[in-house]
């Protein structure tokens, strides 16, 4: 079950929100008081209420907005149960001063805003004894192992447990909470009104993870990435797995650098059968595998891994969707060794995805010239690749066949900047640009104009998203489906 918060500082806004949610399907709502903004009337809230409801009253120290005193707070949050509320949420340090009356049932809450105690166990121990029907914790998610700690506590607790770890790292804790037994999770009511760091909205939860739907049999994929709240690879994957009828979930998975070996140690415990990988992690992970295709050995990187019992599977979808772009646009056999012979290209970038494509062209015979506005890193993947590379200042000097921008350069929402003059272009060019939120960038348009041949990233981005599709599931992916749902993403609505 998802209880969406509300926060709201007229009680005619909280009301008319609170029937809404209700008609739309929501079990459990959160009546956070402590964003009303005059006197509370608890009458109007709860006499006539349309569903189940938590009252809550934060202070601000627990991350609320309750400005009046603490003596008006605990009053309320007793007339709150007197009233007949069907959950009161009180914090752990209180609850001895407000007594449990009628069928309202006790939530006892902790708060943590800077990290996640090393005392999980003894703290929810003490919170259980508080006469508490539900013990719920949040904390901040500083490393992923507190995610596992606090799904690791909900699993094992003998009084029904809420743990959320909040921030950008811990939304897997919302996502699978009822996967681990908590007896609702938390979701706010729009994307502006978030609550608690890394909350998610009750669409979101509903819409794009299913969250009622996932449950012990669920199969679960991600992606790694730092940061990773910007990733589009859960809708599409995830819209996948509901077209193909496939009981699994995708899930954001935020893994900083140096919390890798810890992801990679536990994920198959948490029910993780593949994931994509991007920034900062293609080249470290390829570590971590039995067994890795021939293409991500060659580049040094991976971006998918498919776990198979023990064995952990690596990949390169970048580079086979690349390839296949390039080699359709140029009308060359697919997967020929010389398919590209003779090809001058000019690679923007020295990322993981340059690497890839750099490779990838230099197996098939292109001439790859590589260059980046830190121009040793161009150097040292030119080294590494067997390629040129020059000075960021001279990439308008060559003439290339194909132009391939794989720097940010245009991604959103720096959408009025193009890594190369307009002028430049002529028709005789292929411009790929590998950058799929737009996916109508300046240099695509620049292209268009020139009337260049051109790729865009949103080819690529559905290409290696279907070829991870495949190697997670067995199954051809719904590439069309995929393809309008990114689009749908990235596209702006037009104002009129």
């Amino acid at each position: 079950m998802i209880c969406v918060s509300l926060g709201r500082s007229r009680h005619k806004r909280m009301i008319a929100e609170h029937k809404y949610l209700v008609e739309q399907g929501a079990q459990l709502v959160e009546l956070r008081l402590d964003y009303i903004g005059r006197a509370i009337n608890l009458g109007r809230l709860l006499n006539d209420r349309p569903g189940p409801v938590v009252i809550t009253a934060r202070r601000r120290e627990d991350g609320g907005r309750w400005m009046r005193s603490e003596d008006e707070r605990l009053t309320v949050l007793r007339s709150s149960i007197a009233a007949g509320a069907d959950y009161v949420d009180i914090e752990a340090d209180v609850a001895s001063q407000i007594p449990r009356y009628g069928n309202t049932k006790r939530i006892i809450s902790y708060h943590d805003f800077s990290g996640t105690p090393d005392n999980l166990k003894e703290l929810h121990e003490a919170m259980s004894e508080e006469d508490a029907d539900i013990v719920k914790i949040a904390s901040m998610a500083n490393t992923f192992d507190d995610n596992l700690r606090m799904m690791n506590l909900v699993q094992n607790a003998k009084v029904p447990t809420i743990g959320i770890c909040m921030g950008e790292m811990g939304m897997v804790t919302r996502i699978l909470a009822n996967r681990v037994g908590s007896p609702f999770t938390y979701a706010t009511f729009s994307v502006d009104k978030k609550m608690a760091p890394g909350q998610l909205n009750w669409k979101e939860m509903n819409d794009l993870y299913h969250y009622e739907e996932i449950n012990q049999d669920t199969a679960i994929f991600g992606v790694i990435a730092d940061p990773v709240a910007h990733s589009h690879s859960p809708l599409i994957h995830n819209a996948a797995f509901r077209d193909a009828n496939i009981n699994a979930c995708y899930l954001p998975f935020r893994v900083a650098a140096d919390d890798l070996p810890c992801f990679m140690e536990n994920c198959a415990g948490l029910g993780v059968h593949g994931i994509s990988i991007t920034i900062p992690h293609k080249e470290k992970s390829i570590e971590y595998c039995t067994q890795a295709e021939s293409s991500a050995t060659g580049i040094g990187a991976i971006n998918t891994m498919v776990f198979h019992d023990d064995d952990k599977l690596g990949y390169n979808t970048d580079y086979r969707a690349a390839m296949d772009c390039i080699e359709q646009t140029f009308d060359v056999e697919r997967g020929a060794e010389e398919s590209l012979k003779g090809k001058k290209t000019l690679i923007l970038g020295a990322g993981g995805v340059a690497r890839a494509l750099a490779w990838g062209l230099r197996q098939r015979h292109a001439e790859v010239t590589l260059t980046s506005r830190t121009f040793e890193r161009a150097q040292i993947l030119a080294a590494e690749i067997g390629c040129r590379s020059i000075e960021w200042e001279e990439r308008h000097s060559l003439k290339p066949h194909l132009l391939v921008n794989c720097t940010p350069v245009g991604m959103h929402p720096d959408v009025d900047r193009s890594p190369y003059d307009a002028a430049q272009l002529n028709e005789y060019m292929v411009v790929f640009d590998t950058v799929y939120n737009p996916e109508n960038t300046l240099l695509i348009k620049h292209a268009k104009q020139a009337n260049s041949r051109f790729i865009t990233g949103v080819d690529m981005f559905v290409r290696q998203a279907a070829y991870q599709f495949k190697l997670f599931t067995g199954k051809e992916a719904p590439s069309l489906l995929m393809r309008q749902t990114i689009k749908q993403a990235t596209n702006p609505v037009q104002l009129h």
